[in-house]
């Protein structure tokens, strides 16, 4: 069985994690950066830099003295190449490139996305490719076809902002707290998701990609106008998420071949409402739901070391001087979306 190290750093969560061939995670050492950026509120990615700098090292002695292994007893070393905040990036990278350099190992870079889009597979076992992925974060917001360690069919991207920006920038706006997914959540709960008018872009759009600037604008116009509860605004702001979710879900599952998975990943998929929408959505259409623990869905090291073991056993290693990415589409081929320009 084939152990990996894997390191993550690609935006205000530091991690090392290893991770066996057969699925065992054997540790996991994580840093979070709240306190660090929650005067922002929002990732400040040169104090995000300088903090994975700080935590790396230890993170990763921390993660070998919990397995009880030593550096020798690793097979390969994986970390985030990109995309992400390219300071943090270059620091786990760099790190990876040391460790693997200084032990003699084989160094694998691994793409963040990718490390989402496998995350299930590390936590169930009978997830076996293709399967249909929609993948929700901070920075993303896609719907992908996986067909199989490094290949991916695009379906859809968002053309403006990603869902998980969205959350970050209303609760920024509601002054909910950070970081922006939970709080927003949480103030939803206490709130009537009927009690705001709030759009639904692209709905009914006869194409199949995300929008989601107009809501986060709309926030803004209701929070403004001072006639609703904190609690209001984000309850309608989730459920209209949630509504243009499976609208664009459904117009995709309309159009392709059927699959047996849909999946779901990314930090937003920690989300209660939205896992219990992709649910009916996924019964609708006869197909199994799979998505990770919430610990999994959020950026960790054991999706990075996972990943890493998936590249090592088809045999995907890289060389020392590959180079730390901010931008890296899981589909390379993928016809450019109208306004995502690079993200897409």
């Amino acid at each position: 069985m084939a152990i990996i190290l894997g390191l993550e750093s690609s935006c205000d969560e530091t991690a090392a994690a290893l991770v066996r061939s057969d699925r065992t995670i054997l540790s996991h050492a994580l840093a979070g950066q709240e306190d660090h950026h929650r005067a922002f509120g929002g990732v400040v990615p040169e104090i995000a830099a300088r903090a994975h700098a700080e935590l790396m090292t230890p993170l990763v002695e921390t993660a070998l003295a919990d397995a009880g292994m030593t550096l020798d007893q690793v097979d390969a070393i994986a970390a985030t190449a990109g995309p992400g905040l390219i300071g943090g990036v270059m620091v786990g990278l760099v790190t990876a490139k040391a460790l693997a350099m200084a032990a003699d190992k084989p160094l694998i870079a691994v793409n963040h996305l990718e490390g989402h889009a496998l995350s299930p597979r590390l936590v169930d076992a009978e997830l076996e490719f293709p399967y249909l992925l929609l993948l929700v974060s901070g920075g993303h917001c896609q719907l992908l076809r996986v067909n199989g360690v490094g290949d991916y069919d695009r379906l859809a991207t968002t053309i403006d902002d990603a869902v998980g920006e969205a959350f970050d920038k209303s609760a920024k706006i509601l002054s909910l707290g950070f970081p922006g997914g939970p709080a927003v959540e949480r103030a939803a709960r206490e709130g009537d998701a009927k009690a705001v008018q709030l759009p639904r872009p692209l709905k009914g759009a006869d194409e199949p990609h995300f929008s989601f600037a107009g809501l986060k604008s709309a926030v803004l116009r209701a929070h403004e106008a001072g006639r609703y509860r904190a609690e209001d605004i984000a309850a309608s702001f989730q459920q209209a998420v949630v509504d243009c979710l499976e609208d664009r879900l459904e117009y995709s599952l309309s159009r392709i071949d059927p699959l047996a998975a849909l999946v779901v990943a990314g930090g937003v998929a920690a989300n209660e409402a939205v896992r219990a929408m992709l649910k009916r959505v996924a019964d609708r259409h006869d197909m199994r739901f799979v998505a990770p623990p919430h610990w999994l869905c959020t950026d960790n090291g054991a999706m990075i070391a996972w990943a890493g073991a998936e590249r090592f056993a088809a045999g995907l290693t890289d060389p020392l001087d590959v180079a730390a990415r901010p931008r890296w589409p899981l589909d390379p081929d993928a016809e450019a979306a109208r306004g995502a320009g690079v993200k897409a």
